[in-house]
């Protein structure tokens, strides 16, 4: 049997040594070009390797095939023979074959008539023909081929695994299956340069403890290893007393080892060293010459898939860790909400993908909850959803409508060019009245359970996803009791290959009704309010999640979950009136805010308040129209409201040092923590926010 490494002259239709093989052999080029004639100047068949990866532009092989192969002979004459085959052939970026490694054997006698002068020829120990001393014997022939056939096939199932490993970690699983078997090997590692040490990515058949003694070796540092990747050549050791003698200031680690012979092999990808892999046998060994070439021409199949593997390691590592910076730390503490949230990723090789959910503060106390799909997995998608999640915090900080949020969010996804599709459901909370509006862009609608257990899906109208929108969307608009839990998820949560969504939303159902109607063992029930629920709702994601998405059963997308629980103000903390139509408002709206104040024991921002007060009566009296209202509620902050009946948008102007007036939004500028407007259907809203005394407020 014949085996080698070679890149393939598409032009010449010929190959040619490989570069990496050439250094690691010690070979000439004239003599690794003489075998490659020799063993693969041949007349390929449709169904070869080689005809088959420049025809399909994929890696190709695995099977068997015949082929008519050119050998040189020992006289310098020349036999073709016919022999069976197997290789495998990556394509080339220009088009015909980059990469081969193959093996030929059961090589026959044919094409006699070409020269009937020719003895018969059989295969010499390395592969060359030589002339015919006797005839075989038939049962060592039969060993032999069924020995070779039975290495073909490990090289075989190597060569199919490594063009198929993403990970380093599947570089390793590839080479360790069926390379230690085909050299009676029992460990192997794999390690990585970087910087000015080596750091060990992979291993096999090694405790961990000596894995972590092998780790600490330097790149500077004397070592088999070390030597093997300075000289750029292979290091065989048959046994441990020559490894003793060699290294003796290592004799102490290689004893932990527990093995007596080794394979010290330098990974070389695109000219540079980039490891080395060690290959351990428990006995003492002397590997046979065809073995080491063997060895060496698969270190060098080994060497370009392990540093594709760490570039695809290096990007899913940035991917995931952009996409954990995107995604909310810890959601915010908030008397309307608690909240608690998972994301799942579709698997730890998995790339990242485009899943986010957020929790907002909004002004008046209110919150706004809102989850996104970006379709997709990689460092794109991971960009796109962090882009859009910074979309809908800006616009959030405008308090529109969830249907308007969306519609600009719409507009902003089409001018991101070649974006993902995205989907996203976005709801506003307001503890005041008890009420959810949501509007969605291509995302399934949020599931509602009542404290009574009740569960349900509100029906919502199909809409595109983002960068297709229609306008108007529609916004949905629903009363909750209070404690009630509002349940936000992606499509990889409740659909997959196997279930349809409307069954995945059913049992999603199931799962929030199950996981809601008990504690977890050992624990009295929890409690119930603003802020002390968050163990709760941090257990029933779990077993939401553990339920939908069983712990161990492969799953082919992302999911994201945000479950969370509402909260009313209490009615002691709200005072609205309704103002007149006149001057005498302003007057009248400080009276009130005076007297709240002093049953809500706030008498030390009574000045401020009423100066706010009549500041933002006044605007509206002479700038808008009616009705007038006031409102004021005892957060986190005290919050004065003004409402009326304009949609104009109330602007701070440049007041001359002559005018009388503009200078109203200015103070109230000056004298709030926060100030705002947002807009409804009927009007708008002037609110302002004071930092209440001994209260922290939120930024």
């Amino acid at each position: 049997m014949n085996i080698g490494l070679w890149d393939w002259d598409t032009g010449a239709d010929r190959v040619v040594a490989d570069d990496t093989a050439l250094r690691v052999m010690g070979l000439s080029r004239d003599t690794y070009d003489e075998r490659a004639e020799t063993w693969f100047s041949a007349v390929h068949p449709d169904d070869a390797p080689v005809t088959r990866a420049a025809a399909e532009h994929a890696v190709a092989g695995g099977g068997d095939y015949v082929a008519e192969y050119r050998v040189h002979r020992p006289d310098g004459g020349t036999a073709w023979v016919e022999g069976r085959g197997r290789g495998h052939a990556a394509p080339g970026t220009g088009g015909g074959v980059a990469r081969l490694i193959g093996t030929v054997w059961d090589v026959t006698r044919t094409r006699a008539t070409r020269d009937a002068t020719e003895e018969p020829s059989r295969p010499t120990p390395d592969g060359f023909l030589a002339g015919n001393t006797g005839e075989p014997d038939p049962a060592e022939q039969a060993s032999a081929a069924q020995r070779m056939e039975q290495r073909a096939a490990r090289i075989a199932e190597l060569t199919e695994g490594l063009a198929q490993a993403l990970t380093v970690s599947d570089v390793v699983k590839a080479m360790a299956v069926p390379v230690l078997p085909l050299f009676g090997a029992t460990a192997l590692v794999i390690a990585a340069i970087e910087g000015r040490r080596l750091r060990v990515v992979g291993s096999f058949g090694y405790p961990k403890k000596f894995i972590d003694l092998f780790d600490t070796i330097g790149l500077d540092a004397m070592s088999p290893a070390t030597d093997a990747l300075r000289s750029r050549t292979p290091m065989f050791i048959s046994s441990a007393r020559e490894y003793d003698k060699r290294y003796p200031h290592l004799s102490d680690l290689r004893a932990r080892g527990g093995k007596q012979a080794w394979a010290f092999l330098p990974l070389i990808a695109s000219g540079r060293s980039v490891g080395y892999c060690v290959i351990a046998f428990d006995t003492p060994r002397t590997l046979k010459d065809e073995e080491r070439t063997l060895l060496v021409a698969l270190a060098g199949l080994v060497a370009h898939a392990f540093e594709r593997a760490r570039l695809y390691d290096a990007e899913h590592s940035r991917a995931q860790e952009l996409q954990r910076g995107l995604l909310p730390q810890t959601l915010p503490v908030l008397p309307a909400v608690s909240a608690a949230a998972r994301y799942i990723p579709a698997g730890p090789d998995a790339e990242a993908g485009g899943d986010w959910y957020d929790v907002i503060p909004l002004p008046s106390e209110r919150v706004a909850l809102v989850i996104g799909d970006v379709m997709g997995h990689g460092v794109s998608e991971a960009v796109t959803m962090g882009r859009l999640r910074a979309a809908v915090r800006t616009l959030a900080d405008l308090d529109v409508p969830p249907d308007e949020l969306l519609t600009r969010l719409d507009s902003l996804v089409n001018t991101l060019g070649g974006a993902s599709s995205a989907t996203c459901l976005y709801a506003v909370y307001d503890p005041t009245n008890c009420t959810l509006a949501f509007a969605s862009a291509g995302h399934p609608p949020p599931a509602i359970l009542h404290p009574d257990g009740s569960a349900y899906f509100p029906p919502l109208d199909p809409s595109p996803p983002l960068g297709l929108v229609q306008p108007p969307l529609h916004t949905v608009e629903l009363v909750l009791p209070p404690e009630s839990l509002v349940v936000m998820y992606t499509d990889g949560l409740v659909e997959s290959p196997a279930t349809d969504i409307d069954a995945g939303m059913a049992e999603l159902g199931r799962s929030v009704t199950a996981a809601a109607s008990r504690p977890p063992t050992g624990r009295t029930p929890y409690p119930s309010g603003p802020g002390d629920d968050s163990a709760r709702l941090e257990d029933l994601c779990h077993r939401v999640t553990a339920n939908l998405l069983p712990l161990g059963e492969p799953h082919l997308d992302d999911a994201a979950l945000l479950v969370a629980c509402t909260h009313a103000l209490e009615p002691g903390d709200m005072a609205s009136w309704s103002l007149p139509e006149n001057p005498l408002a302003a007057g009248q709206a400080r009276k009130l805010v005076r007297a709240q104040l002093g049953d809500w024991d706030l008498e030390e921002l009574s000045m401020t308040t009423e100066l706010l007060v009549s500041e933002l009566v006044g605007n509206a009296i002479r700038h808008a129209e009616g009705p007038f209202h006031l409102r004021m509620l005892r957060g986190r902050t005290l919050i004065c409201e003004v409402s009326d009946g304009s949609p104009a948008t109330p602007r701070i102007r440049h007041a001359g040092d002559n005018d009388e007036g503009g200078r109203g939004l200015q103070l109230v500028a000056a004298l709030s923590h926060r100030w705002g407007a947002r807009f409804t259907a009927t009007g708008k809203y002037i609110w302002t926010e004071q930092r209440r005394p001994g209260v922290l407020a939120p930024d």
